[in-house]
């Protein structure tokens, strides 16, 4: 069973744990998201991976693994009969473009945890009611 995310959430707990919460949120995010496109040949990096690359190519990586999360999430939803209209062009664009008018960030990751709780709900009636 995957449980849903939500902005407020992933903001106040990171607030309290000096960003450390949302490393973790990061890495249950990748782990749900790897669960629910089982099978399409492609795998989101988790904590380790998004962290030390995104140290290495300086914050680079974390732009890249945001816009291939965006696109596998999109390309995904079909298969669950959704669609989506926020592609990991859109959400790069409000990540970076938006950073500007500082909401950006926060609607690029409402848009991933809006999309990622679509997707959990038909995997969730899916896994549940093959179970």
């Amino acid at each position: 069973m995957i449980k849903k995310r939500g902005l407020a959430g992933l903001i106040l707990l990171s607030i309290i744990t000096f960003g450390i919460y949302s490393l973790y949120w990061i890495h249950k995010l990748a782990k749900d998201v790897n669960s629910i496109c089982e099978g399409d040949g492609k795998k989101t990096g988790g904590f380790l991976k998004y962290f030390f690359l995104g140290i290495i190519t300086f914050g680079i990586y974390d732009l890249v693994w945001l816009f291939m999360l965006g696109d596998r999430l999109q390309d995904n939803a079909q298969r669950y009969g959704l669609a989506f209209k926020e592609s990991g062009g859109t959400v790069l664009l409000w990540y970076i473009l938006g950073s500007f008018i500082i909401v950006g960030p926060f609607i690029a990751f409402y848009i991933i945890i809006k999309n990622v709780n679509a997707l959990a709900d038909e995997y969730n009636k899916k896994n549940t009611a093959a179970a």
